[in-house]
């Protein structure tokens, strides 16, 4: 325990490590600001219109698709329509049919809508002989929020990793390596010390984090321990290999760079865009920050018995990562 006490103390003097913990929280916080802003106004259509020129039933049709803006003249509409920071659609009535006009470096998807914009205005009085049922959500900005919180909960669960990977480069930098090889400390007793490091860095980062931007049930609660227990520790087992084969502060840095956009970006790719059901997605756990995302997002969705694949895949790079270490280990002991 005093070695642990002494790496501990050894951390409160690292910017780096401080950080690394204090991120995940600030941005937890953050997140969680989000619940009071609605992001349907963001994604909707934006329609410019002259006050003296626009028909109450244009108005009114549009802004059934849209948010309407009306401007007193024609100069002022393309100016708005012109302003880069803006996506707005100009429309013009001309008749018995409507006009419009953008600037030419709006999104695709306007674009579309501009050019078909005036057909479908001709023929708005027609009835489609179709069924339209309209499926309403509690709040427009929740799957975003879900996903944004997952994502900051794995950067938090796979900080140990850099926890570690900077504590066992400063030692190098600091000679404090050569110290630890004539101590009376066993193999054993320091990559324990140096993996409890790591696990108690991720895993508080995490619980905090956890805290500030999640409202875990009791049936989440024991999932949701075991997915931050297994993952902390295999980033702590990451952190400990990085350590080992980083002989520099900048290579250091630029392996776990390297890591932690390996642990975030293929998962939400593959959960985004790849089927469940695929076989390309059941390749994606591969990765164990894959199982973790994938674990969370089902808590979210409570789809409890999505959880044991994600719980297993965890365990086996456990395990596996532990081989591997004890392995290379072996290989370095002189």
């Amino acid at each position: 325990m005093s070695g642990l006490r002494y790496q501990l103390k050894g951390i409160r003097r690292d910017r780096m490590c401080i950080l690394t913990f204090l991120l995940p929280v600030v941005v937890g916080i953050a997140v969680n600001l989000l619940s009071g802003v609605s992001f349907q106004s963001i994604s909707e259509t934006s329609f410019g219109v002259v006050r003296s020129d626009a028909a109450d039933d244009m108005a009114a049709w549009l802004r059934q698709s849209g948010t309407v803006t009306e401007y007193e003249t024609l100069e002022d509409l393309c100016s708005a329509v012109n302003d880069p920071s803006t996506q707005m659609i100009g429309v013009i009535q001309a008749g018995e049919t409507i006009r419009t006009f953008i600037s030419g470096d709006e999104l695709e998807v306007n674009r579309v809508i501009a050019d078909t914009l005036p057909q479908i205005y001709e023929n708005r009085t027609e009835t489609l002989p179709v069924k339209r049922t309209l499926i309403h959500t509690e709040t427009d900005n929740e799957g975003l929020k879900s996903l944004l919180i997952a994502i900051t909960l794995v950067t938090a669960m796979f900080m140990g990793c850099t926890f570690n990977a900077m504590n066992i480069i400063s030692e190098k930098e600091e000679g404090i390596e050569f110290i630890n090889q004539v101590l009376p400390m066993t193999t054993r007793s320091y990559v324990v010390q140096k993996i409890l490091l790591g696990f108690i860095g991720g895993t508080d980062s995490t619980v905090v984090t956890a805290l500030i931007c999640m409202r875990i049930g009791l049936a989440q609660a024991l999932p949701f321990l075991l997915i931050i227990l297994l993952s902390a520790y295999i980033s702590a087992l990451i952190g400990l290999f990085i350590g080992i084969f980083s002989n520099g502060l900048m290579i250091g840095i630029v392996n776990i760079k390297i890591v932690m956009i390996l642990f975030l970006a293929p998962p939400v790719f593959f959960y985004l865009i790849v089927p469940d059901n695929a076989a390309v997605f059941w390749i994606s756990y591969i990765l164990p920050s894959s199982a973790t995302f994938y674990g969370i997002m089902d808590l979210f969705n409570r789809q409890f018995a999505k959880l044991w694949p994600a719980l297993a895949a965890l365990l086996a790079h456990a395990v596996l990562w532990s081989i591997v270490y004890k392995l290379v280990q072996m290989r370095r002991r002189p």
